[in-house]
């Protein structure tokens, strides 16, 4: 069978590509991707080419498919895995499969199976992981953001206190204490902001802060401060650039006992020593954003690590309990990951969109991988030089949910868009 997708053969150097897959073996299965969304470490491992960890080093000659945040439907089943999945069944992938103890992933060191194509083999240690999650949601694009909100979870998890006088690690966040989201309005900021409302360990004050008037205005209109008190949750939204000491600032609202639970949402060294300035005791800092330079540091006071016995911690990625966890709360209404999302495009939007990611604002970039188009804002569907009544259509649907992606959209664009 044939199938596009977009492979990474070095630094800078991503190419949309038509060619064969190999024939199926037993242990393997088939499928179509449906939806991508593009991931930040895309952006770095496109970037660092075969000098990441998760990219081999042969990709000049053997190139791999890049994206790892896909959903798709299962085509053909190989022997082994007959009793377990089925042709026609949707599904989500774990890419994460430390536990089985590699770094390899979909979407960086394989040859053929990646987010960014039309059809892909699945090996068979992606099923052994248990990382190939059946899915049964009506729109795909849900199942493509599990795996960053799986991130998330991962990172709520990973979070843990000690009681005084014990050496015992409670892990994850203090129910009911002082948390704050640094840098926290980007795409995973707000999908951070909705669980942490709606999960079941909730703090009692949600402080999030950033330096921009616009996107802290849009956070705060689909995570008011209003339903955050109707899940328990006190939230305040804080621009740091407009105060002359953030850090005073964002005490006093803790009535300057810090924050119990700091996550780190940028990868820049003022926002990280922010982060340990604000912590209370036994206070745990997460540095939640990988950063694109290896020799990226930051100061922490060691005088509160001895007295005050603050933490860090960092994760890369959720595991597969923390990607369930994901689909069972949107599967529940309780999350909605769509509101990460600010542009779709096609897979001929892949290359550009990958390389430039920093540079584009807004947040998640979904792509329709059986679709060619450029990628496009939601806000900018009715822009003058979008003639084509496609955009008209779409741009309808999008603005009757108030710029939000939904499934009618992700209906509209299957049925109706350019076929790759």
């Amino acid at each position: 069978m044939k199938t596009k997708a977009v492979r990474i053969y070095g630094k800078k150097d991503l190419r949309l590509e038509e060619f064969d897959l190999p024939t199926m073996k037993d242990d393997e299965i088939l499928a179509q991707v449906i939806s991508d969304s593009i991931c930040m470490s895309s952006h770095k491992a496109a970037l660092q080419g075969a000098d990441h960890k998760r990219v081999p080093d042969d990709i000049a000659v053997n190139p791999t498919m890049i994206g790892h945040e896909f959903s798709g439907v299962i085509l053909e089943v190989g022997k082994k895995w007959q009793s377990q999945f089925r042709p026609g069944q949707k599904f989500s992938i774990q890419p994460a499969m430390a536990h089985m103890g590699t770094l390899d992933a979909p979407g960086y060191s394989y040859r053929y199976i990646g987010g960014d194509a039309t059809h892909i083999i699945i090996p068979g240690i992606v099923m052994e992981a248990d990382c190939l999650l059946p899915y049964n949601g009506e729109a795909f694009y849900p199942a493509s953001l599990s795996e960053p909100m799986s991130c998330i979870v991962g990172a709520f998890n990973a979070s843990y206190h000690v009681p005084p006088g014990t050496y015992n690690h409670t892990m994850g966040i203090k129910e009911g204490g002082n948390m704050a989201i640094l840098a926290g309005v980007g795409p995973m900021g707000l999908g951070a902001i909705d669980y942490a409302i709606h999960q079941d360990r909730k703090p009692g004050l949600l402080v999030v802060t950033d330096i921009d008037d616009s996107r802290l205005a849009r956070a705060a209109c689909l995570f008011s401060p209003e339903l955050a008190l109707e899940e328990g949750v006190k939230l305040v939204y804080v621009n740091t650039g407009q105060t002359a000491d953030p850090v005073k600032q964002l005490r006093s609202l803790t009535g300057d006992n810090g924050f119990d639970d700091v996550f780190v949402f940028a990868p820049v060294k003022q926002v990280v020593e922010q982060g340990d300035t604000i912590l209370g005791t036994d206070g745990c800092l997460n540095f939640f954003a990988g950063p694109t330079n290896p020799e990226f540091k930051a100061e922490l006071n060691f005088y509160n690590v001895h007295y005050a016995f603050t933490h860090l911690v960092g994760t890369s990625g959720g595991n597969t309990d923390d990607m369930r966890e994901s689909l069972r709360m949107m599967a529940a209404g309780k999350i909605n990951p769509a509101v990460m999302i600010t542009h779709v495009g096609g897979l001929d939007a892949v290359p550009e969109t990958t390389l430039n990611l920093p540079l584009i604002p807004g947040g998640k970039k979904l792509i329709y991988t059986n679709i060619s188009m450029p990628l496009v804002s939601l806000y900018k569907l009715a822009e003058p030089g979008k003639t084509d009544p496609f955009y008209a259509g779409l741009h309808e649907i999008v603005a009757a949910n108030d710029y939000i992606w939904n499934a009618a959209a992700e209906r509209y664009i299957l049925e109706n868009g350019k076929p790759i």
